[in-house]
């Protein structure tokens, strides 16, 4: 699985996932539950994860509906 979007955003989180899911692209949210650890003050960004088969169907899904500005494009 390979990373797609980083945000603390989780209305944008939302939107992603809503996307991705009405296109039948698998994905993972992942880090959710770590702002209980780093005490809720959002430094650390929650991944949206998608399988490397998906991965760049769903990058083209994300720029087509506008939201190519928040692709993480990462190692």
């Amino acid at each position: 699985m390979r990373d797609i979007v980083r945000t603390n955003d989780v209305v944008l989180i939302s939107a992603v996932e809503a996307l991705l899911t009405a296109a039948d692209i698998t994905c993972l949210l992942a880090d959710a539950y770590v702002s209980a650890i780093e005490g809720s003050i959002g430094v650390l960004p929650r991944r949206i994860l998608v399988p490397d088969d998906e991965w760049d169907a769903a990058r083209r899904l994300l720029r087509d509906a506008d939201l190519g500005h928040v692709l993480y494009d990462g190692p």
